[in-house]
Formats: C-alpha cells, structure tokens, sequence
C-alpha cells in the first residue's frame, strides 16, 4: 500500500513515538497520517486473494464498517485521500444483494447494531462527497433504514432487538446500540432530506428510550433490557451507544432548533462528563479501569470523539465544553502512540503504535490493535477545523422525497440465510468480544 505524502514526510522527519505540535494543524495533519497508515495495515481486504470489508480475527464484521467510516472522517478532516479507494471498494463489496449491507456471508449472525454501523459509514460517505457508489450512498443508507422500520417490535412497547434473525443469542434483548444507530440515521436523513417521516422516527425512538428506561432522566444510556420482562434494565454504559444519542440528537438541534433537542444535547454532554471522562481524558468507564474491555470496546472511543466533533458543528454553543476536553484527550492519546511491539502486532511505523488508555501514565499502556488506532486517529482529527458533513447536504435541504423503498427486494428485512464456508462457520461461533453482565451476552456481534 502506498504512504501518504504526510505520513512519508513525518518518517523522514522522526523515526518512532508520534511528535504533534498542537498549535499546527499541518503537523497534527502529519501525526494523523502515521496513526492512519498504522491503522489500516491491519486490513488486508484490498489484497490478492483476501476478501474486500474484513478485516482477520478478532474482529468482528461490524468493526470494518466502523473503520471505514473513521477513514471517511479522516479523508473529510485532513483532504488525504490516500485511502479512499479501498474504502469505497470495502464498503460497496458488503452491500449484498439487498443493497442494504446484508451479504450473504454474514446473515447467520449479523445484528441490527452490525447493518447499522454500515450503513452510518455509507451515510458519512454521501455526507463527504465520496465518489463511487451506484445506487447512492444515500440510498444505500436509506434501504437499511427502511428494513429498521420493517423489524420495530411491539414487544415492551418498540424498539429493535438487537438481533435480526430469531435463532441468533441476543434475539430477545432490546439494545441501545441497535436502537441508537437507528436513531442516527433517522436523524442524519432527516437533515440530508426534510422529510418528516425521518424526524418523526428520530422522536419515537428516542422517547422510546426514555420510555424502556434505557435512557434516564439525567441522560444516561443504559445498554439494554430483556423482552420478556420490559423492566430488568442493565445499566452498563458504554461510549458507542451514547455518542450515537449525541449525535443525533444534535443532528436534530440543527434541523430543528428545537428546545427539547437542545435539552436532550445538553443532558447527553453532561452525561458524558460524568461518565466517560477521567482525569480530562475520554475513557471507557465500564471496562477500562480494570482492563477488562473486550476487543469491541475497545473502538467505542472513536464513535464519542467524532459525535462530540459532530456537536460541536451542529450545536456551536458546545463548544466550550466540547473543545477543551478534545483538546486534553488529543494530547493523551498522541502520547500513547509511541509503541514498539512485535510486527505481528503492529506494522505500522515502528515506535508509533497506539495504546489503549490514556488515562494517568501518559504513555503507551502495551494494548495495541484496530480499536487503538481508530480512537487515536479519531482524537487527533476531532482538533482540526474543518467541518464535515455539510459539502454535499446542508441543513436547509429542500427535497420533499420520502423514505426511498428499498433498491432490491428485501423482502421483510429479515435476511436469508446462506451457507458458509467451514472456516466461516467457526468462526462465527466462536464468541471472541463479549462481556457477561447479568446473564446476558453484550457486544456489537
């Protein structure tokens, strides 16, 4: 794979630990693109022989879509477009026939939370202007959200399981994660398109969260509740689920301008404050402490950098909260890219390797992996001044077309199930990211 033109010159400058003068946003430019070529040496899907949108074990399917959608952000933020074309590759070669990111390859396990943080990187896509893609982006985004409208389950009221097939672990829990990137894109459409039926949907999954009891009154999002009971809700939190509520909920400030968004946006930032910060740094508060995260939460930091940079654009007045703690968490995180470790571990430049943790030590914590990297390179892009998201869709959009029908029958949304290869088969039953709470398997898988 090729080096981009600022990564080249940053090893020229400084072989090993990731140097950043934060008053530059070349040199921050320059730091992002060694992360950014670290992190996609871990994917090999561009190569002979290896299959486009994976990436190799641990990682799960979902993981590669959030990956491409941290490179959209990078490309967006920077104007490297050094990795655009395996990203367009990736993202349109799991389309499946459906055009709605069901490939026949992963129907046995996929989740509603898995569809969802594919079609939120195509949405990131349309919304950056990113070439290649026939049907749209947008379109593609909006047959997933249309399937989403086909599995609303009156079970505890609404709400998406978190499974979409009925013999999957998961099928009787309704999760935020599924439920928050429904909401995401509802609201991301919603601005794109200003057609109401996206923002009716946004308000009803939100208020039916707060409804379940999976987002409280003080804002906390909770991670889920079994359906046959509608009361035994799990109060783990974890980053993901509360940066997809804060990002579309400030979607839906901007929309709108609405007081009961701006309510929503401000409980949401103040419930990350009090959750997910630690020593002014953005961590993972149900795992992290005690260096339990699985490899899945191990990326979640990506997703709340990028809302809380996504705020920031569609709410200004947070910034002055938003923008020092990016700050603190940019820094940290630059620190912390200064691993050295096996190359079978990491293959990016060596000494640059990212850790996990920023919290406390200010310095590489030894966790090295597509998470890590994603989060560093998350953090370094959230100080850079350019907007994303508005070169091809501002708010004040003017197309009255409604919720597209999907491109290619998909019947009820419920995927078919298509044979796997053997290998295919075991490792799609081998649980390699969950955590155990109250009896219940959590994860994005």
């Amino acid at each position: 794979m090729q080096r981009s033109a600022l990564a080249l010159a940053l090893l020229g400058a400084s072989a090993g630990a990731i140097k950043v003068d934060f008053t530059s946003d070349d040199s921050i430019k320059a730091g992002a693109s060694t992360i950014a070529y670290g992190l996609v040496k871990y994917y090999n899907g561009n190569e002979t022989g290896q299959v486009p949108g994976t990436l190799p074990q641990p990682y799960y399917w979902w993981e590669t879509g959030a990956v491409f959608a941290t490179l959209i952000d990078y490309w967006a933020q920077t104007g490297d477009n050094t990795y655009n074309a395996l990203t367009s590759q990736g993202l349109l070669f799991q389309v499946g026939e459906g055009d709605d990111f069901l490939p026949a390859n992963e129907t046995l396990h996929e989740a509603n939370d898995d569809q969802g943080v594919w079609a939120l990187a195509a949405l990131a896509a349309a919304e950056n202007g990113l070439a290649g893609s026939q049907p749209s982006w947008q379109e593609l985004a909006k047959n997933v959200f249309n399937e989403f409208v086909t599995r609303w389950d009156p079970k505890c009221g609404g709400g998406l399981r978190w499974q979409i097939a009925a013999f999957n672990a998961g099928y009787d829990y309704k999760n935020s994660a599924a439920n928050g990137v429904f909401f995401d894109l509802a609201a991301r459409l919603f601005q794109q398109t200003n057609n109401n039926t996206y923002s009716q949907w946004a308000t009803k999954i939100f208020e039916w969260e707060q409804k379940a009891g999976l987002i409280s009154d003080s804002y906390q999002v909770f991670d889920g509740v079994m359906v046959e009971s509608c009361s035994n809700v799990d109060k783990m939190q974890t980053s993901m689920s509360t940066a997809l509520f804060l990002d579309g909920s400030a979607v839906m400030y901007n929309a709108t301008s609405s007081s009961d968004w701006k309510t929503r946006v401000d409980g949401l930032v103040k419930d990350v404050q009090a959750t997910f910060v630690k020593d002014g740094v953005l961590y993972e508060s149900a795992c992290e402490e005690k260096a339990l995260c699985t490899v899945d939460q191990q990326s979640f930091k990506s997703f709340l950098i990028r809302s809380l940079k996504a705020t920031m654009q569609q709410a200004p007045y947070t910034a002055a909260t938003i923008q020092p703690l990016l700050q603190s968490t940019a820094q940290a995180a630059a620190r912390g890219c200064s691993g050295s470790v096996d190359k079978k571990d990491f293959a990016g430049q060596p000494g640059t390797a990212c850790g996990f943790s920023w919290v406390g030590s200010n310095a590489f914590d030894g966790k090295v992996g597509v998470g890590e990297q994603m989060n560093a390179l998350s953090a370094l892009t959230a100080l850079l001044s350019k907007a994303s998201r508005s070169q091809v869709f501002p708010s004040n959009s003017t197309s009255s077309a409604g919720p597209s029908q999907p491109s290619k029958t998909s019947g009820s949304g419920t995927p078919s199930v298509s044979p796997k290869s053997p290998g295919n088969k075991v490792a799609a039953n081998l649980l390699t990211a969950f955590a155990v709470f109250g009896g219940v398997v959590y994860g994005l898988c």
